[in-house]
């Protein structure tokens, strides 16, 4: 099978399939609700950093010297946290978010985005090994999932119906095609760019974890249980690590 196609279906599976899971949360009781989505924040959280950490940087350091691999992660996180300034490239995830309702518009805008960069992560993965691309959609699919949910939140309470809700963010998802696209064409015309697409890869992985879902879990509704979500954390990293073994 092309690696192309493999590559676009794992990232519908990692965009989309998080979308359907969280679309299917909103039929809980907000008490339920609240409860689970800490779990999976936890989760994600673990899951991006032992791609980022135990797959992807690896990956890299055997194609270039640590100071290229680690200069082009630095570049790539500060050129995210520009874009985090700049665009809006920001996402909630619980049901109550500081991002005011006018924003609704620029959070579809930033998750489309998202969604992209998350298509050309998996793109490059895919091109290094299919077990690596399968890996780093699993970590899509797991930080996908609480941040869908915030975004719903935030449409919901804009006005917008669950359905019309639904299809918004099913075409921002549906953007993780296009990343794959654009970053399979890069690799294919100019191969010797794929070992620089996996520290971008890892830096976005990181940058996600760190700046966003892990304070998240320090305030708000999130602030208690926090044994519970080491546990979650923990339960993310063995998750990749027996995937990768599996594979």
């Amino acid at each position: 099978m092309p690696v192309l196609v493999i590559a676009i279906g794992l990232a519908v599976v990692g965009s989309i399939g998080g979308l359907l899971v969280a679309a299917t949360l909103l039929l809980f009781k907000d008490r339920v609700r609240v409860r689970l989505v800490p779990w999976l924040v936890s989760f994600a959280v673990g899951a991006l950093l032992a791609v980022a950490l135990l797959d992807l940087l690896p990956e890299a350091l055997e194609a270039l010297s640590p100071a290229a691999a680690f200069g082009t992660l630095l570049a790539a996180i500060l050129a995210f946290f520009a874009l985090e300034k700049f665009l809006l490239w920001r996402h909630c995830h619980a049901d109550h978010c500081e991002i005011h309702h006018a924003a609704a518009p620029l959070i579809l805008i930033g998750d489309a985005f998202h969604n992209f960069v998350d298509g050309a992560v998996i793109a490059a993965a895919v091109h290094v090994s299919v077990p690596l691309g399968v890996t780093t959609a699993v970590a899509v699919a797991a930080h996908e999932i609480p941040q869908e949910v915030g975004d719903f939140a935030i449409l919901l309470g804009a006005g917008y119906s669950r359905v019309k809700a639904l299809w918004l963010n099913v075409l921002s998802g549906l953007s993780a095609v296009l990343g794959v696209l654009v970053a399979g064409l890069a690799i294919d015309r100019a191969p010797a760019v794929l070992p620089y697409f996996l520290p971008v890869a890892a830096a976005s992985f990181l940058y996600v974890a760190m700046s966003d879902l892990i304070p998240s879990l320090h305030r708000g509704p999130f602030v208690k249980g926090a044994f519970r979500q080491v546990l979650a954390v923990v339960a993310g990293i063995l998750a990749i690590v027996a995937f990768a073994a599996h594979d």
